[in-house]
């Protein structure tokens, strides 16, 4: 999501800097007309000297690891990227008196909540990630009435398009589909398949999210976007199939502790930002495959620091 917003804020006509420690992009995806900086939200002293340099005016803050179902089992690693990271950053925008602060938080916010989810709902999260995010948004509401930072909270879910990594075998299971099509593998699915997402293009959210920070009526509010169409998780593999143009088998795999279906309501965004649009998913499919063909098969790799492995999924214990 990064990548592209940073696209939109640069065709909006803004100086951007853009600071990501490429754990889970490339450099090349970031636009040549912004600013890159390599470096991690981490480390409190980098973040410091940005402001101090660059004075921003406001603050988007998508990165995170952003594996929900695997935050179980790297909870020390989650909390400490997700969320004191992102304190690092919201310290550094109070003390610089940023304008606003954009933060894209999760629908792992509402848990097993029966969908479709609203932001009147109260959050229930099921694991460390949706914990993590909802500690940030409340945080995020505590700053703006102490120090009256002024914030706008999305709450995106199931994002796919161009600039995905492929090789991340953990998450983005549009992108793990096309890797391991690619790959000759088979499609790995936990469970019976028939779990419930409403898979959400990149270029339908990326605009909002750019222009939520010069939209006055959105500061302090929490807002879903994505797609309102829930498909199955075989729905998916197949049309995934269908857009690559290759024909693969399906692997049901022991399921794993995840909520079963998660979509959302999006019509406060509505309210306040006009009518999303949505691109079909076979639409969003087929723009993504050309552009996953030309970057090819990735490697995928095991996470390094398990910290618990007590009912981590067999799958993920092996080497790709």
């Amino acid at each position: 999501m990064g990548a592209h917003v940073v696209k939109e804020l640069l065709a909006m006509g803004h100086t951007v800097v853009a600071l990501d420690d490429l754990s889970g992009g490339f450099a090349d995806q970031v636009d040549p007309r912004a600013t890159f900086v390599q470096g991690s939200i981490n480390d409190h002293d980098l973040v410091e000297r940005l402001f101090a340099e660059h004075r921003f005016d406001q603050v988007y803050h998508l990165a995170a690891y952003a594996a929900e179902g695997l935050s179980h089992f790297i909870r020390r690693f989650n909390y400490q990227n997700n969320l004191i990271g992102s304190i690092n950053l919201i310290n550094a925008s109070v003390r610089h008196e940023v304008k606003c602060f954009v933060f894209t938080s999760s629908i792992a916010v509402y848990g097993a909540l029966k969908p479709p989810m609203r932001e009147d709902m109260v959050p229930r999260p099921e694991d460390p990630y949706g914990v993590a995010k909802l500690a940030v948004e409340m945080d995020l509401y505590a700053a703006h009435h102490m120090f009256g930072l002024n914030y706008v909270i999305f709450r995106p879910h199931n994002v796919y398009g161009e600039y995905q990594n492929l090789g991340d075998r953990y998450r983005n299971v549009v992108g793990i589909f096309m890797n391991q099509l690619m790959q000759g593998q088979p499609l790995t699915v936990f469970g019976d398949g028939h779990q419930q997402r409403a898979f959400t293009y990149v270029g339908d959210i990326a605009p909002l999210i750019a222009r939520s920070a010069m939209t006055p009526e959105a500061y302090g509010e929490v807002f879903n976007v994505g797609a309102d169409t829930p498909y199955t998780v075989n729905e998916l593999a197949t049309l995934v199939m269908e857009a690559m143009g290759m024909k693969g088998e399906l692997r049901h795999l022991e399921a794993r502790n995840e909520v079963v279906f998660a979509f959302s309501d999006h019509s406060k965004a509505a309210r306040v930002f006009g009518a999303q649009r949505e691109t079909t998913l076979a639409e969003g499919l087929a723009r993504m495959t050309p552009w996953a063909k030309a970057v090819g098969a990735r490697k995928s790799g095991t996470f390094d620091n398990i910290e618990i492995e007590r009912n981590l999924p067999p799958s993920w214990r092996q080497q790709a």
